[in-house]
């Protein structure tokens, strides 16, 4: 059940071709960005393609309780007055990032060197994810958190009144902990210092050079060092926001397991952080081919066109893949259901605390559904029956997890028997028009009573 609107029940069953073009949301993660960015600058930061889901209105609602004007003009159009580094005002109230770990985790960074308090909390699913991963290397700025047992939500964030710069090793690869850090280093004196042994997305980095910080990247032998230079004056920005690759992930894989698609995806990121899925996909065979490459708000982009591949073969993702692809793996998953062959997923420990344990919450569903699982802590195993032959049939608990929701739609759209999920209202949260958009390329998907 979600925490911001009653469950949706939602069945998808086998489907006619799917055909037309997708167009997704605006990037997730550079949304969340260009918001936070946007308020920090000085002057008025204007962003296009903005997505507008609940993940991300949690966030401009946060900006604005810190005292940034942030104004809608229309569709994915918006504007942010900022107030500077270190300009953010203590919120009169509680911070509500809803189910958003990206929200919650970059606003304490951005929020972390300023001398005010803030109370976060979240949705049933954010109030059990681990906050210490950020808390602990924003301790060393001289911020104090306090929150549930755990690290929990909801926690209190006394930011640093003399934040020192800091020097931290990303111990997991994870770009919500280097981004909290650098944002964190804005407001504090001198260089502070994130060393990452496994390079993650990097929207921060491209995103931050582009307001104007003094941000400097480079590979050594102890892996990515960026060194950002603190109390910059950032200057506001146009940000054409490109389309979500996340997002995308769902009608690409729909289009290739449903017999006789062909779709196009306009206008998607393809930053090599972000590209890992449709690296696999090519490597298990999936017709994919990129149409007009160009850049956008700093960020690669091409159309993808996509047709149906019922030859698809399981393969191995490596560990060092696992960064570019993490959002997608349950999606993948349900792709390796229906290819020939095991497909075996290395290192990815990381979905264990995303909204859901999404390893857990794909396998208990696609066993359900009748497909062999293996798993352990930092790999999912999946036996492929070939293009078809999924048997389907089961409803999958959701989890309050918009990703795992959106995986076992599109799995009933090409299995034996519908397959159904218990909750489809967190998809909300990342894809508000997932379902009227997958209806408009004829998936077969409907709300079921409850």
């Amino acid at each position: 059940m979600s925490a911001h609107a009653d469950p949706i029940p939602m069945t998808a069953r086998a489907s006619a071709p799917l055909r037309g073009v997708a167009e997704v949301p605006g990037d997730k993660s550079i949304s969340h960005r260009a918001l936070i960015l946007g308020a920090m600058a000085v002057g008025q930061t204007h962003v296009t393609g903005l997505l507008e889901g609940q993940d991300v209105l949690d966030t401009a609602k946060a900006m604005r309780a810190f005292g940034a004007t942030v104004t809608r003009l229309g569709q994915g159009e918006w504007t942010v007055q900022g107030v500077g580094v270190g300009g953010f005002a203590e919120p009169a109230d509680v911070i509500d990032c809803g189910n958003s770990g990206t929200g919650v985790r970059l606003i304490m960074g951005a929020m972390a060197t300023s001398a005010i308090s803030t109370t976060f909390t979240g949705d049933a699913s954010l109030r059990k994810r681990p906050m210490g991963r950020v808390t602990q290397p924003l301790s060393l700025f001289g911020t104090q958190s306090y929150g549930r047992q755990g690290g929990r939500l909801p926690m209190t964030v006394i930011g640093a009144a003399d934040p020192v710069p800091v020097r931290y090793t990303v111990p997991v690869p994870s770009a919500q902990v280097k981004s909290a850090v650098l944002l964190a280093g804005l407001n504090a004196p001198g260089e502070t210092v994130v060393i990452e042994k496994e390079a993650t997305r990097d929207h921060s980095e491209r995103m931050l050079a582009g307001f104007g910080a003094a941000i400097h990247v480079e590979t050594a032998a102890e892996g990515r060092i960026i060194t950002l230079t603190g109390q910059p004056e950032l200057r506001p920005q146009t940000v054409a926001v490109p389309r979500d690759p996340s997002s995308a992930a769902f009608p690409v894989c729909a289009a290739l397991i449903v017999p006789g698609s062909d779709i196009l995806v306009p206008g998607v990121s393809r930053n090599p952080t972000r590209d890992g899925l449709f690296v696999t996909l090519l490597e298990m065979g999936a017709d994919i081919t990129y149409e007009n490459p160009r850049e956008e708000g700093g960020e690669p982009v091409a159309d993808l066109r996509v047709r149906f591949s019922g030859d698809l073969t399981g393969v191995e993702t490596p560990e060092d893949r696992a960064a570019s692809m993490i959002d997608e793996f349950p999606i993948l998953s349900v792709v390796a259901a229906c290819a020939s062959g095991i497909t075996t997923m290395r290192g990815v420990k990381e979905l264990r605390v995303k909204e859901s344990d999404r390893i857990d919450a794909m396998a208990r569903g696609l066993e359900a559904c009748g497909v062999r699982i293996e798993e352990d802590e930092d790999t999912l195993v999946v036996h492929g029956m070939g293009q078809g032959n999924v048997p389907g049939g089961a409803t999958c608990a959701t989890h309050l997890d918009h990703r795992i929701a959106m995986s076992f739609l599109v799995l009933g759209l090409a299995s034996k028997a519908p397959v159904s999920i218990d909750d489809g209202a967190p998809i909300a949260t990342s894809f508000p028009v997932f379902e009227p958009l997958m209806k408009q390329l004829g998936a077969s998907i409907e709300r079921t009573h409850g």
